[in-house]
């Protein structure tokens, strides 16, 4: 932590402006007096700084921090009170969103209108880059149109897609620091088995012990034809989820899918979470009614339209 750093300021200043195209001269007085890690600085016409170029928020943000990391706080105040603090102050919640800043604090409306005045007089667009918000247009109550009817958009990727795979299961016991094996299913069946026309061959199973099937609902089905276990259907077809399990004799094998891919309901998309049921949804690309598939293949909750 920075020790805190200790200042004895007592200053009295005058800054007087030149005449410009747009404005007349104007002339500015002021004190900076400090004591400890507080500066107070005083200005007796502060708004006469709001027709020139003004600093922009981030830059104020920077300032305010830095001053913030050296435990100093810097107070700028005018005929009618507190116009602003940056530093070691304490901010309110609203102020910190309003600012993005836990270093800024503004002051009173009273002493911040007559340099809001100033600024919209000038002619001159700040935009962001002064520290008080754009002006709220009248109704201050939020105008929502409630009859609006927006499209919903679907986050189903094209059929295929994601890269479904098996990769191969390595427990740290026998992981040689390798990138595990991963296996590419294919646009419609990957077999699996030990006979010479399986797609992917693993020796120590039967000759098709299993298959993973790519249906009409863009899922990645595993239909066992041999002993298998783990987190799939020992018994009969399985729609595949990302981090699936599945043991074939004594090969572990885990599915995956890209995110985007595999998941992605409501609308469009499959479900996700185990045990959970969303509502059918119509697929105006196919037509049909699309179910919740958390039961698996043949989900009596599917049905067409």
């Amino acid at each position: 932590m920075a020790a805190k750093i200790q200042l004895e300021i007592d200053l009295a200043f005058s800054v007087t402006e030149p005449a410009m195209s747009d404005r007349t001269p104007s002339t500015v007085n002021g004190t900076v007096t400090a004591s400890g890690s507080t500066v107070e600085v005083y200005l007796d016409t502060p708004e006469a700084f709001s027709g020139g170029t003004p600093l922009s928020l981030d830059a104020v943000r920077e300032l305010a921090k830095a001053l913030a990391d050296k435990g100093v706080a810097v107070s700028v105040t005018g005929p009618k009170g507190n116009l602003v603090s940056l530093g070691a102050v304490d901010v309110s919640r609203v102020q910190r969103l309003l600012t993005r800043s836990p270093h800024i604090r503004l002051g009173s409306i009273s002493a911040l209108t007559p340099m809001a005045k100033s600024v919209r007089g000038s002619g001159k667009s700040t935009g962001s880059s002064g520290l008080l918000p754009p002006s709220t247009p009248f109704p201050l109550v939020p105008t929502v149109n409630r009859n609006i009817r927006r499209r919903v958009t679907t986050t189903h990727h094209t059929p295929g897609s994601g890269r479904a795979r098996l990769i191969f299961v390595q427990d740290s016991a026998t992981w040689n620091g390798q990138v595990p094996r991963e296996f590419n299913l294919g646009p419609v069946t990957t077999t699996i088995g030990s006979g010479g026309d399986a797609d992917l061959l693993l020796p120590g199973l039967d000759a098709i012990h299993a298959e993973v099937v790519h249906n009409e609902d863009d899922e990645y089905v595993l239909i066992p034809h041999g002993p298998v276990s783990g987190s799939v259907n020992s018994s009969g077809p399985s729609v595949l989820r990302t981090g699936a399990r599945i043991q074939l004799g004594p090969w572990c094998l885990a599915y995956f899918r890209e995110e985007y891919a595999d998941h992605g309901r409501p609308f469009g998309g499959r479900s996700g979470g185990e045990l959970a049921y969303q509502r059918p949804q119509f697929d105006p690309r196919t037509g049909r009614t699309e179910g919740d598939g958390s039961e698996g293949v043949g989900d009596f909750r599917r049905r067409t339209r």
